[in-house]
């Protein structure tokens, strides 16, 4: 099962929770999908760490967690799939989102070189900021949606194709 996988991965609950520095975080694990593994809470978690990858805002890891808190989701693995945007791919992701953002609102791309200061943002920022927003937000609700749906059918699939090749067994148990 895909839960055996997983939980081969992921750290013993109970081990973490122990820890001093974790303590702290018993009290808020009220929900009992925040750390569980089933098929809707993986699959949640899933859409939430990729919808949230794709925002251009800082403290996703936060903005993860919340939703996760919220929604009732697999904490760790909604906070490890918002590294889908990584120092190495946050830059093609962002160029696309902008791009997709400014064929939605049928403006033209412009072209513009980036300097960290408080004026170029103030006169670029709002130029690049609402197409990059509408796209990042299209895009990630896409692919959120995408790994929402891939995730519910492969586990789907592992689930009956367990079930058959127990099937098979007994069936062939009983041939003896």
């Amino acid at each position: 099962m895909p839960r055996k996988i997983i939980r081969k991965l992921l750290p013993d609950l109970a081990t973490v929770l122990k820890h001093p520095s974790m303590r702290w975080t018993a009290p808020l694990i009220g929900d009992p999908n925040i750390l569980h593994l089933n098929r809707e809470s993986v699959s949640l978690a899933v859409f939430i760490g990729i919808l949230v990858a794709f925002l251009p805002l800082p403290g996703q890891t936060f903005i993860a967690a919340g939703l996760a808190f919220w929604w009732g989701a697999n904490l760790p693995i909604s906070i490890c799939f918002i590294w889908i945007s990584n120092p190495v791919t946050i830059a093609p992701m962002f160029y696309l989102t902008y791009r997709v953002g400014t064929a939605v609102l049928g403006s033209a791309p412009i072209d513009f070189t980036i300097s960290l200061t408080w004026a170029w943002f103030s006169s670029m920022g709002t130029q690049i900021m609402v197409p990059l927003m509408i796209g990042s937000l299209l895009c990630g609700f896409a692919g959120a949606a995408a790994g929402y749906l891939l995730i519910n059918f492969l586990w789907r699939w592992k689930v009956i194709s367990n079930w058959e090749k127990r099937k098979l067994a007994r069936l062939e148990k009983l041939k003896k």
